[in-house]
């Protein structure tokens, strides 16, 4: 019996393939996995800005008539109000420093002014009445407290009106704490004075040389400051708005270069809102050319022929009041007071009283030059005719005391008739009427210049305002051809 061999293939699976053994896998490496590199990624480009978009935009709607027309009407627009929103500016500074001129600076330099002649003067009343002797007048008695009093109330004034961290400030207030002690003295000398004590005539001249070495010197400050005050406001006031009108040349520009092109595309001559927005622009031009042009001649006449003649008549007065302060002490002092000048000796006073009177010469000369009406010319003249009258006297009062006659020479300088004190009173008139004139001129010149300004600010504003609707409505006029 033969044997057959069993076939491998299972029952029923005969037509199944036979798959290939698998060979074993290696047993990972022992250790930490490796790390996978990262696939590369595109990069990304830079996120626009919403500035760069708009402008992208921008450019875009400009590709279109509609487009540019919306960019020129903006354009012109704001054109038109930049213009009226600097004029507005330059011009309400320069209102406020021409109203500053008028009603602010230049009163305080007057003031100081009369602050520093009030000092002067109560030193030359103080000064008189104690040459009278135990009985003194009682009209220079008046005087010297009529004095004191204005250069108080003056103080008070310019305390007022200074800014606290102003250098006025320190000086008005030394100036306060000088003025009592002042008094004391002149007081202590009038007591002495009254008694017949000789040392009377020591307190006068230490009263004297409180108020020319402190007090005056201090006045004087006060009035320099105040005048570097008011030549400040005055070169606020008066610089032309170049910038107002370069932009407004500018905006008119502007609007007749967009005119004439709606004109060539167009062929309409005219575009109502185009033409409004030109005329308000236009008008704002010449009323800010014109209004500062008139403004600054006022303020420029209000200086040449307000202000520097003030000055200068101030100082005059100044001059002659320390004249004859100087003149009231040589007799007081009777020669206890000398100077040296070139090896030759001079009593100090009377040396003083030469260089104030032809001090006084300078200034008289200088005010009648600037005097430009006979108003003004007259009381000067008259003033110059009083001092050389002065001189004359003094000089014939000063050879009576030096020849022994102090009595003589006394009545000279105070007596009632042909006395210096007759010509000091003379110049002093004419000279408070000389300021007068020249004060009222100063007030209309300067008045003048601050009132072409008035309402400029405001009207160039809101006629800005008119103008930018007017060329946006001419603009949009334009776009709704389109629609």
């Amino acid at each position: 019996m033969t044997n057959t061999p069993k076939s491998s293939t299972p029952p029923g699976n005969s037509r199944l393939p036979v798959l290939p053994a698998v060979p074993a896998q290696a047993s990972p490496p022992s250790g930490p996995a490796p790390t996978p590199s990262p696939s590369p990624r595109t990069p990304q480009p830079p996120r626009r800005t919403a500035f760069a978009e708009g402008f992208d935009r921008l450019r875009a709607a400009a590709t279109t008539e509609p487009g540019r027309l919306r960019v020129i009407g903006a354009l012109l627009a704001a054109l038109v109000l930049a213009f009226g929103a600097v004029a507005a500016w330059q011009m309400t500074d320069r209102a406020a420093a021409a109203d500053d001129v008028l009603t602010s600076s230049q009163p305080l330099s007057s003031d100081a002014a009369d602050i520093y002649r009030s000092l002067a003067d109560a030193n030359t009343a103080a000064s008189s009445g104690f040459l009278a002797g135990g009985q003194e007048p009682a009209a220079t008695r008046d005087r010297y407290e009529k004095d004191i009093r204005t250069a108080a109330e003056k103080l008070v004034n310019a305390a007022a009106n200074a800014d606290p961290d102003s250098p006025s400030t320190a000086t008005i207030a030394e100036l306060n704490r000088l003025l009592p002690e002042y008094k004391g003295l002149i007081e202590r000398a009038r007591t002495y004075n009254r008694q017949g004590f000789p040392v009377g005539g020591a307190y006068l001249r230490y009263a004297n040389e409180k108020m020319q070495t402190r007090m005056l010197p201090a006045a004087e400050d006060l009035y320099k400051k105040e005048n570097q005050r008011l030549r400040a406001d005055y070169a606020d006031a008066r610089p032309y708005p170049w910038a107002a009108i370069a932009l407004g040349v500018a905006a008119l520009a502007a609007l007749a270069w967009a005119q004439h092109r709606t004109y060539q595309r167009t062929n309409r001559v005219l575009n109502q809102g185009l033409v409004t927005a030109t005329a308000t622009a236009t008008v704002v031009l010449l009323w800010l050319v014109i209004g500062h042009s008139v403004a600054r001649a006022g303020l420029d006449d209000s200086y040449d022929h307000g202000v520097r003649s003030l000055n200068v008549l101030h100082d005059a007065r100044i001059a002659s009041l320390k004249a004859r302060g100087n003149e009231n002490l040589t007799l007081v002092a009777r020669g206890a007071e000398t100077k040296k000048v070139g090896g030759t000796t001079y009593d100090a006073y009377d040396y003083d009283f030469g260089t104030d009177i032809r001090a006084l010469g300078r200034y008289l000369a200088a005010a009648g030059e600037l005097a430009d009406d006979a108003a003004g010319e007259k009381p000067v003249t008259t003033a110059v005719g009083n001092m050389k009258e002065w001189q004359k006297r003094h000089t014939a009062a000063r050879g009576q005391d030096e020849n022994g006659d102090y009595q003589r020479a006394l009545d000279m300088v105070i007596g009632t008739g042909n006395a210096t004190g007759e010509c000091f009173d003379s110049v002093d008139a004419n000279l408070r009427t000389a300021l007068a004139h020249e004060e009222s001129e100063f007030q209309r010149a300067a008045g003048d210049g601050r009132d072409a300004l008035t309402g400029l600010p405001a009207g160039a504003a809101a006629l800005a305002v008119l103008g930018a609707a007017g060329a946006l409505l001419g603009i949009g006029r334009r776009l709704s051809e389109y629609r």
